[in-house]
């Protein structure tokens, strides 16, 4: 189960980018997770550093966040 907690421990503060981005958290979990650290290049597991440079990049500009997520989702899924 920590494995489970430790990839998706972000997912709760930003289920709002979610929805604007379009994408039901559902059983891709792994998937998305894979997305958003490719996005933001933070090795695989290391939910403090994917949360810090998250924040970081959505304070920059969140809709470009969203735009490129989508994008790659789309892609990878």
């Amino acid at each position: 189960m920590s494995g489970w907690f430790v990839m998706t421990c972000y997912f709760r503060h930003i289920q709002h980018i979610f929805k604007k981005a379009r994408i039901r958290v559902t059983n891709e979990k792994k998937q998305i997770d894979k997305v958003i650290r490719s996005i933001l290049g933070v090795e695989y597991k290391n939910c403090p550093a994917t949360w810090r440079e998250l924040k970081k990049k959505t304070t920059r500009d969140e809709e470009a966040f969203i735009s490129k997520l989508k994008e790659e989702f789309a892609k990878n899924v």
